[in-house]
């Protein structure tokens, strides 16, 4: 277990996951396996198609989740029964799984990298029915963890610089959901949750102050803000809008802070106009000297209403955000896929692409590595590009970029840096990666984002990233599409 000093990881739940795949898994695996293709060596890419919200860039992660469930991947007794149970599997392939041990290469971009669309952000490399079988979870935990860093980080850059709390355990769809979304919303950038067993697993800072029913307990509103201040004299944070903010709130707030001094004071609004409530609430605190009493608030908020707000000026020190967080509500599906991409054959890697009607269905074939391209200068990402793996990187040479809208937009690059986006996890199933420390992965996913572009940053009509195919890629991509009748428009 990671304990609150983040010096190791811990899966959560602690149970075996092996089971937690599609059904179709196991009936392909079984076929692959009848079928002579069990070790035949496949490639898959797990990259995603759209940025939720209309954004401009998307957050990774999810890893440590995955390497857990690739070490532990085991079929126990009970499962190789329940699979006999369904009279569908060959005995020949449950001895297989009886006897499974773990063989994949694993390449993955890290958590907290900012990505961007069809850019495989996971190559898994080995045996068929391996590689296969590790699409269900690979893409659940992925897909989850990556949504809500990324929601969250769209909620912390409309704080402008003022503290979001993650405060949706209660609105997770399960135990799971919560203790990963508040490990996702502190990668993204919030700075607690109030989920205890993340902070006890994980590490991170769990927060929070009093309900409602803590001030309807008492006899008076003032008695039970009496008592709080008494039990929590260094973080005294009162709830003030159980009654009246103005009327009664705010004045037995402040009666009790001139009385007991607590070491560190708020007061947390949850109802009503928050703007125009923290304004009023800010000024009477400061006539009457407590300037240092922060004000938190907390209302279904999201990063539209905080950035609305905040350019009203409210006089709000942090947020707390729930639902609209934890199960990033505006847009609650991050569309992650996981496609064959190229088989090896003695030796030899053939590439795979899907054809489909819907353009962007069209994957890009072949076993490959992404780049970041980097301006020299100011270390802004300018861009990155897609190339197959044994491509050459001509770096330092005049580097050409398409934009990923329009194709004829084209970008002549110079002076630059490229960095290879992914980094090896597994080699024939065994962890070759430190996984980095919680806070670390918070502190590279913000100096990331500061390589951006403010304009890929805005939430309404972002500039488009420059995601590009490297000419061997590309023509790879349209021979196959040519022999399935397709074309690509062509790129001089």
């Amino acid at each position: 277990m990671q304990t609150n000093n983040g010096s190791a990881h811990s899966e959560y739940p602690s149970l075996n996951n092996t089971m937690l795949t599609d059904y179709y898994e196991l009936t392909m695996a079984d076929g692959y396996f009848e079928s002579g293709m069990a070790e035949d060596i496949a490639y898959f890419d797990m990259f995603f198609r759209k940025i939720p919200d209309g954004g401009g860039f998307a957050i990774m992660a999810g890893i440590e989740q995955l390497v857990s469930y690739m070490q532990n991947l085991k079929f126990t007794d009970e499962d190789i029964e329940f699979l006999r149970g369904k009279g569908e599997f060959s005995e020949g392939f449950l001895e297989y799984l009886k006897n499974f041990k773990f063989e994949c290469d694993v390449w993955a971009v890290p958590e907290g990298t900012p990505v961007f669309p069809y850019e495989p952000l996971i190559t898994v490399r080995g045996p068929m029915i391996q590689a296969q079988m590790m699409e269900t979870f690979l893409l659940l935990t992925i897909n989850h963890q990556t949504l809500i860093a990324t929601k969250t980080n769209r909620i912390v850059r409309a704080a402008k610089g003022r503290g979001v709390m993650e405060f949706g355990s209660r609105r997770a769809q399960g135990a799971s959901a919560a203790v990963l979304g508040a490990r996702a919303a502190y990668i993204g950038g919030a700075v607690g949750t109030a989920c205890t067993i993340a902070d006890e697993i994980y590490g991170i800072p769990a927060m929070g102050t009093m309900a409602h029913s803590w001030v309807q307990s008492f006899s008076s509103e003032i008695e039970a803000f009496e008592k709080f201040a008494d039990l929590f004299p260094n973080n005294c944070v009162l709830l003030i809008d159980t009654y009246d903010v103005l009327k009664s709130g705010l004045p037995n707030a402040i009666k009790v802070f001139k009385e007991k001094k607590p070491a560190k004071m708020g007061i947390r609004i949850d109802s009503g106009d928050i703007t125009y409530l923290s304004k009023k609430c800010r000024k009477i605190l400061d006539a009457e000297g407590l300037q240092d009493c922060k004000i938190v608030a907390s209302n279904s908020f999201d990063e539209y209403v905080i950035r609305s707000i905040m350019d009203e000026g409210a006089c709000v020190d942090s947020f707390g955000v729930g639902e609209r967080l934890i199960t990033a509500e505006s847009n609650p599906v991050f569309g992650g896929v996981y496609k064959l991409s190229a088989i090896e054959k003695n030796g030899e890697i053939v590439p795979k692409i899907k054809v489909s009607e819907n353009t962007e269905k069209i994957t890009n074939p072949g076993y490959k590595k992404v780049y970041r391209i980097f301006d020299r200068d100011t270390h802004k990402a300018l861009g990155d590009v897609i190339t197959l793996a044994d491509d050459r990187i001509p770096e330092g040479d005049p580097f050409e970029i398409f934009d990923p809208e329009f194709v004829w937009k084209r970008k002549i690059i110079e002076n630059y840096e490229m960095r290879e986006l992914q980094v090896q996890i597994f080699d024939k199933g065994q962890l070759v990666y430190d996984l980095p420390d919680l806070d670390d992965i918070r502190n590279f996913c913000h100096d990331e984002i500061d390589n951006l572009w403010d304009e890929i940053k805005r939430f309404e009509n972002p500039h488009g990233y420059y995601v590009d195919l490297s000419k061997r890629l590309w023509a790879m991509k349209d021979r196959l599409l040519n022999e399935h009748g397709k074309t690509l428009e062509h790129r001089d």
